[in-house]
Formats: C-alpha cells, sequence, structure tokens
C-alpha cells in the first residue's frame, strides 16, 4: 500500500530543498568572484547577471490563468525597484570582495538573514520579540569582531569602505527576500527580464564610472558564468520558491549557513588563511541567526 503525503508536507519539503540548494551555491559567490580575478565589480555584476537571465528563461512562466494583473504601483516596485535591489545587492557585493579581505567582506555580508528577520517580525507582530534582538546583537557581535581590529588599526581607512559596501548589500538581499513573500509579485516567473534589467542597470553604470577594460580572460569568463548560471540563476528562483513556502521562515533558517559554508570553502581553496577570528565569528553569526529565528 503506497503511503499517502499531504499537500502541505509535500509543499514543505520542496521549499526546504529549493533553500538549501539557494543557500549551497550563494557560499560558492566568494570564492568564484575570487577566481574572476581582476574584473571591475559592475562589470563583473553586468556579465554574472546576463547568463543568470538566460539560466533562469526556461523556468518562467506566463500569468497563471485568472491571476490578476500587476497595478501601476506594483508593476513600478516589481520592474524597477526589484532590479535595483537585485544590482544593489550583487554590485556591493562584488565590490566589498575586492576592498575587503573576501572572508570578511562575506560574514558580513551573510548577516542579511538576521536582517531579514528583524523586518519581517516587526511587520508580522508590529514588535521584536527578545530573542530576535538578543540573536541580532550576537550575530552583529560576530561581524564585529572582524571589523573591530581594522578599525583600531587604521581608523576610517583601509577596508572600511569593502565592510560598509558589504552591509549595503546585506540590507539590499533582505529587502529583495521581503519582496519575495509578497504572492502577488510572482518574482520567479518574472526572473529573468528582471535579472536582464539588473544586468542593464549595472553594465550602463559600469560604463559610467569604471570605463572600458580589457575583456577578461577565459578563466574569468568561466567564473562569470558559474555566478550568473549558480548563485545569480538557479538560486534566486529556488530562492523565490523558498519563499513562497508556508512555512518560510522556517525554511528560511537554512540562509544562517551561508557565511560558515562560505568561509569554508575559502579556507579550503587557500584563498583565505586560517585566523582564529573566522571560525568565531561564524559561529556567532551563526548562533545570533539561529537565535533570532525562534
Amino acid at each position: 500500500m503506497q503511503s499517502q503525503i499531504s499537500p502541505l508536507t509535500r509543499f514543505s519539503w520542496h521549499g526546504t530543498g529549493a533553500a538549501a540548494l539557494a543557500v549551497v551555491l550563494w557560499a560558492l559567490v566568494p570564492l568564484l568572484v575570487s577566481a574572476a580575478g581582476a574584473l571591475p565589480p559592475l562589470r563583473l555584476s553586468a556579465l554574472a547577471l546576463l547568463p543568470g537571465a538566460l539560466s533562469t528563461l526556461p523556468m518562467a512562466r506566463g500569468r497563471p490563468r485568472g491571476a490578476a494583473p500587476l497595478s501601476k504601483g506594483q508593476g513600478v516596485v516589481v520592474h524597477a525597484g526589484v532590479p535595483m535591489l537585485v544590482a544593489g545587492a550583487v554590485g556591493a557585493c562584488f565590490a566589498s570582495l575586492s576592498l575587503a579581505p573576501p572572508a570578511e567582506a562575506a560574514l558580513i555580508t551573510y548577516t542579511w538573514p538576521v536582517l531579514f528577520l528583524l523586518a519581517s517580525r516587526w511587520l508580522a507582530h508590529g514588535r521584536l520579540p527578545l530573542a530576535t534582538l538578543g540573536g541580532a546583537l550576537l550575530a552583529f557581535s560576530g561581524a564585529a569582531l572582524l571589523v573591530a581590529p581594522q578599525a583600531l588599526a587604521s581608523g576610517f581607512s583601509g577596508a572600511w569602505g569593502g565592510y560598509l559596501l558589504a552591509a549595503i548589500a546585506a540590507l539590499c538581499w533582505a529587502l529583495y527576500s521581503l519582496t519575495c513573500q509578497v504572492p502577488g509579485y510572482r518574482l520567479g516567473e518574472r526572473m529573468p527580464h528582471l535579472l536582464l534589467i539588473a544586468s542593464l542597470m549595472t553594465g550602463g553604470a559600469s560604463l559610467s564610472l569604471e570605463g572600458v577594460s580589457a575583456p577578461p580572460s577565459p578563466t574569468a569568463l568561466l567564473a562569470t558564468a558559474a555566478l550568473g548560471l549558480g548563485p545569480y540563476g538557479i538560486a534566486m528562483l529556488a530562492w523565490d520558491r523558498a519563499m513562497r513556502d508556508r512555512q518560510a521562515q522556517r525554511v528560511g533558517n537554512l540562509a544562517h549557513a551561508v557565511p560558515v559554508l562560505a568561509t569554508l570553502f575559502l579556507v579550503l581553496a587557500g584563498v583565505t588563511a586560517p585566523d582564529w577570528r573566522l571560525p568565531v565569528a561564524a559561529v556567532l553569526v551563526l548562533a545570533g541567526s539561529m537565535t533570532a529565528s525562534c
């Protein structure tokens, strides 16, 4: 006799698998950016988002029968606001990885699940539980552990610009995750052209701010294609699917593993030298994120 699986259970497992796939792919971002070499960050963003748009094209669907069209205000948010968030998140992340040590910038960027939790809890309940506030402070203390030595050594010079950009990337990703939870926006179905718009935005900014540079090497092109197909292609659709789960907040807890995995990948690849602060900071961010989600 075949066992019967309820629609709710099947739906949750699908959301968990999608979130886990996105987490692993996002954890590879710092390593792939390092492999891309000396490509300017905005140009790298434009080149990475383009294959992301192409890779999501077969998975996108048209407007479901009976679904209401977007209002004018919703259209502005989806077709202008969401690409700006994606362009800001990707561009700021890549720039931070070039200005600050990759592992440190990555850990700061991946505090975004805590920001997402703070915003979603506030919007849902109009207040923040003590566990959420305590967990957020614990997670941010992990980021502070990395930033403090730099601050004591060189004040507001050195890698501070990279740290600030990493924080901006975290804020953009948190806001993007909030928009994924709005059913009427249907971001997964619109992902190809949203990523294409973001690619055009970063490409225009690159031409204005970075000028014209030499063509990328074959290795850089492969790393860029991997970035687009994985973290900014398949992972974007997977996360959109996970955020539409009925238990989105619980499924979203998997994102707390991203900073730990990203640091582990960098150390194993030899890009980042082992440092006692890195595992301690990663554990603080992970523990704080889990505490905040309770």
